[in-house]
């Protein structure tokens, strides 16, 4: 806080101290019988009705945003969550003292309670001709300041309570957050979907190649780990017969942070029996489409200057043909060949590992040219089996798996693929996953029994995607970090100045 400030918030702290001395400064015995929102269709259904001579009552709470005082009389607005409404406040029609001793020493940030009646003022402007005003709740620090609001980004984030009360952008964000959950689980429910829950901390983090956060769990002694994935145990619900399973719930991730990366973050996993991943880029699509609708009641978004379009169907690349798409010199031969990736990656300033496979360079030089020229939404198929250690391999094409990630405005939204149900294969991808875990790959995957174990009880053929909400949320918005559209992201910690 600036100096200014810190006195403004000692003085509102001296008068908290004087109203202690009156009684209870907080009290909880105020009902409101309206919010703000109601006032228009209340006061134009009695100018509708035949008998206009009841003057419309009503009992608002909420924050105080502004005031005007003039001599005998005030005009202020109060806000809810629903709206702003002006109160008029005339000294006369108050207990005596009240409007001197009370009212103008509230502060901006009060929250207050008014009861009177509708009427609008000359302007037009719908107004409550207070009869009560009470304070019930004492803003101890100042807003921002009403023209420039809060401004620096990292405060805004840091306290995002303050944020939300300044700044209706803000808060029209969370709302189309909350649409967005509430479309895509309509969605999934409409066609048969079971929501599950699954356990978040996990004797065995799988289902992603990510660096999970580690804990102790002290009664049994032994380590656990926060869940990366929710993708092994929907299949194990898969295999004990629910054919038609979701859910939409936390992952962490003990990785960077950056404006497309939170440790935690939302994740909508979801898994259909006797399905392949063709049909999962079709349901995929059509969800996406359903919630833009939902939430924005079109499938256009407006993003960075540019406009994508989730009207099925989207486009489909093989990694291959993206690859060759945005680099022109190389062949499709090269594309086969370790050695030409490598060289090819080393003129773009890109060094990579002699020792890795073509499929591998090829995964690194799509990562490097090709993802951020993804504007429109796109599938990318054909990912090599090294890097889906979970997916079903391709019959058509040996060394690469039945799988597809989708790519918007530049980033990955969504992963998904044909999964992998031979328990004899998937122990042999996970003995691998180990060897480079042991290695020191922290973002390989553990060997995991259990998984295996519920794999030779026989999972149905199937195909899983797994959503980024966040980011598919910041595309709704229009938010350009990640940190916009969660309420409270994580931060690195405040230096002292």
């Amino acid at each position: 806080m600036t100096s200014g400030q810190n006195e403004q918030s000692a003085q509102r702290k001296a008068k908290l101290a004087q109203l202690r001395e009156k009684g209870n400064p907080y009290p909880n015995d105020f009902r409101r019988t309206h919010v703000c929102a109601d006032a228009p269709g209340l006061f134009e259904d009695s100018c509708n009705a035949a008998d206009q001579s009841e003057p419309v009552s009503i009992r608002l709470a909420g924050r105080l945003m502004s005031r005007r005082i003039m001599g005998k009389a005030s005009f202020a607005h109060v806000r809810d969550e629903s709206g702003n409404i002006q109160i008029y406040v005339q000294r006369d029609k108050l207990p005596e003292g009240f409007y001197n001793d009370q009212f103008k020493k509230f502060d901006i940030g009060d929250i207050i309670g008014v009861e009177g009646v509708l009427f609008r003022t000359k302007t037009g402007e719908l107004t409550v001709d207070a009869s009560q005003v009470r304070l019930l709740v004492k803003a101890l620090h100042p807003l921002p300041e009403k023209f420039h609001g809060l401004t620096d980004i990292e405060t805004r984030y840091r306290q995002r309570y303050v944020d939300l009360i300044v700044n209706e952008e803000s808060r029209e964000v969370f709302r189309k957050r909350a649409a967005t959950i509430r479309a895509l689980r309509q969605f999934l429910d409409e066609r048969g979907y079971l929501e599950i829950e699954s356990p978040i901390m996990q004797p065995i983090p799988g289902g992603a190649n990510a660096r999970p956060f580690v804990t102790h769990h002290n009664t049994l002694d032994r380590e656990l780990f926060l869940r990366v994935a929710q993708e092994l145990y929907i299949k194990r619900c898969l295999v004990g017969g629910f054919e038609k399973v979701y859910e939409l719930n936390r992952n962490f991730r003990n990785e960077g942070i950056d404006t497309q990366h939170n440790p935690e973050f939302t994740m909508l996993e979801y898994n259909e029996a006797y399905v392949d991943y063709q049909d999962y880029m079709e349901l995929t699509e059509e969800m996406l489409q359903a919630a833009a609708q939902s939430v924005n009641g079109t499938a256009l978004v407006q993003y960075e200057g540019q406009q994508i379009d989730f009207s099925p169907p989207f486009r489909r690349l093989t990694m291959r043909d993206a690859v060759l798409e945005f680099n022109p010199t190389l062949s499709k031969n090269q594309l086969q060949d370790s050695e030409s990736l490598r060289n090819h990656l080393e003129s773009l300033g890109v060094q990579a590992e002699r020792g890795f496979s073509a499929n591998y360079l090829l995964v690194e030089l799509f990562d490097h040219t090709v993802e951020r020229n993804l504007i429109q939404p796109t599938y990318i198929t054909g990912y090599p089996e090294e890097v889906s250690p979970l997916s079903r391999r391709s019959e058509q094409d040996a060394g690469l798996t039945d799988r597809f990630e989708l790519y918007a405005a530049g980033r990955e939204l969504a992963n998904g693929f044909s999964e992998l149900n031979d328990a004899e294969d998937q122990a042999q991808r996970f003995e691998a996953q180990a060897a480079a875990k042991a290695q020191g790959d922290e973002e390989a995957m553990y060997f995991d029994a259990d998984y295996i174990n519920a794999l030779e009880y026989g999972l149905p053929p199937n195909a899983g995607g797994g959503l980024g909400v966040d980011r598919f949320v910041m595309l709704l918005t229009g938010c350009p970090s990640i940190r916009d559209v969660l309420l409270f992201p994580h931060m690195r910690p405040e230096r002292d100045s």
